[in-house]
């Protein structure tokens, strides 16, 4: 199986050139007209990211029978055989606090079968660990430039951003700033956002302030798609603007997916914005990115029972 993701890895490669680089100040676009002109008439292929958080959790069961093994055998065979496919961690990697070796020990058995085909963030359990030594150092370059927490790439039409949301006040603006900037200059029609602290969530640990300023400016951009875990538990929200309030033609469309793995927990009451919740299946959320549209299942382990399924379209953006 590694031997076949080594083969897959040059498409990957290609997916994660894109890194940090739409806001390089020294990148420059050298494609002719001629070279754009011949692009555009080319149909944009279909990418599907497969996310959730909360995942490999080394105080439970051994990796072969753990949860977290579990949900990675929802994944691995459409990893390994579409090229187009990309798994998503919306932070806490692993449990208790982010060591090296629980990145070996537990996620690499697991989630790291095709870590090659991963797009990650990190969470408070991998700051567990001073600078998050653990999770820099087994994900390397894929976790974006400077052990920074934060990078973005295209994949398809789509504009794809990894966020940070463990960081101080100075380096989340210096976050912002950086966010701001790749959104403006994004050619892509439809935007998804993740990181591991969700803005607006009625899980144990709720809203979370930090990122809202994030939200705002994702929102004002007409984003699409808001992921994040921290909560061990799944929640759709109605689309919403920057304040969080409903709003179907243009809001954020959030996902709390912290179903990957870790004890899922009790959650409070749901928002206004609330649309379906549970907390009995771990599971991962399943993301069909079309050129100008989505669609979304949740796949729970087998014995599990909660499904939920949609569809969207991108916001046109002015």
């Amino acid at each position: 199986m590694r031997t076949h993701f080594a083969l897959l890895f040059a498409s990957a490669t290609l997916a994660f050139a894109a890194l940090s680089h739409a806001s390089d100040p020294g990148t420059v676009n050298t494609t002719s007209s001629k070279s754009n002109a011949k692009k555009s008439n080319q149909k944009i292929p279909t990418y599907t990211v497969y996310a959730a958080g909360d995942i490999a959790d080394c105080k439970k069961n051994p990796a072969p029978q753990s949860m977290a093994a579990r949900t990675a055998d929802l994944i691995t065979d459409a990893l390994e055989s579409d090229k187009n496919a990309f798994a998503i961690t919306l932070g806490d990697n692993t449990y208790p606090v982010g060591k090296p070796e629980e990145f070996s020990h537990c996620y690499d058995p697991t989630w790291g079968r095709f870590k090659e085909r991963t797009l990650p963030s990190p969470g408070n359990h991998d700051y567990a660990m001073p600078k998050a030594v653990g999770y820099y150092n087994y994900f390397g370059d894929i976790a974006g430039p400077d052990r920074r927490g934060y990078y973005a790439t295209n994949l398809g039409n789509w504009h794809i951003l990894s966020l940070n949301s463990n960081i101080n006040a100075q380096d989340m603006q210096k976050q912002l700033t950086w966010l701001q900037t790749e959104l403006n200059n994004s050619k892509q029609t439809c935007t998804l956002a993740f990181w591991h602290h969700p803005a607006y969530s009625s899980g144990g640990h709720g809203n979370n302030e930090n990122m809202k300023a994030a939200w705002k400016i994702l929102a004002q951009a007409k984003a699409d798609i808001v992921l994040s875990g921290h909560d061990h538990d799944y929640e759709r929200f109605a689309p919403m603007n920057e304040n969080g309030d409903k709003d179907e033609k243009n809001g954020i469309r959030n996902f709390v997916i912290g179903t990957g793995g870790a004890k899922l927990t009790p959650m409070f009451l749901p928002k206004s914005t609330t649309e379906i919740r549970d907390n009995s299946s771990n599971g991962v959320l399943k993301i069909t990115l079309h050129e100008k549209s989505y669609e979304w299942e949740f796949i729970p382990v087998a014995g599990a029972s909660f499904s939920d399924k949609g569809q969207g379209s991108c916001h046109l953006k002015n």
